[in-house]
């Protein structure tokens, strides 16, 4: 028996916390810095997401669009992923996966593409 060989694991890159410590977040929005119903468009790889933010806190947010989303529906963003066990809460990142919470399920999106964030016009006071 060779004593020398070790059994290895394979884990995906994005599991190692060295990965996350190297990423910049600069280009991403969080949520909990965003005002209630503010509106973010976000395009994944294969589909386009428009969010409205209702409890900025605690990531409470009216999400449309993709296969799970055919209409308006409540939900938690949760935050992005790289697939990985790590997850940076309340936050939307280009080439992160988001996680939005439905219920007791988590639905994971492709990878984000691009993010628009559109304020709700105010009503002036007279």
């Amino acid at each position: 028996m060779n004593t020398s060989i070790r059994d290895r694991s394979t884990v995906p890159g994005a599991a190692l916390l060295n990965a996350w410590n190297h990423y910049e977040w600069r280009e991403g929005v969080r949520v909990d810095r965003l005002e209630a119903f503010e509106r973010v468009t976000v395009s994944t790889h294969y589909s386009t997401y428009e969010i409205i933010v209702t409890s900025p806190a605690d990531g409470g947010i009216l999400v449309r669009g993709g296969q799970f989303f055919p209409e308006f529906t409540p939900a938690r963003l949760a935050g992005s992923t790289l697939g990985g066990s790590f997850l940076k809460l309340l936050t939307i990142h280009p080439g992160f996966r988001l996680e939005i919470g439905l219920g007791l399920r988590y639905v994971l999106t492709s990878p984000v593409r691009s993010i628009t964030v559109a304020a709700t016009p105010r009503q002036s006071v007279m």
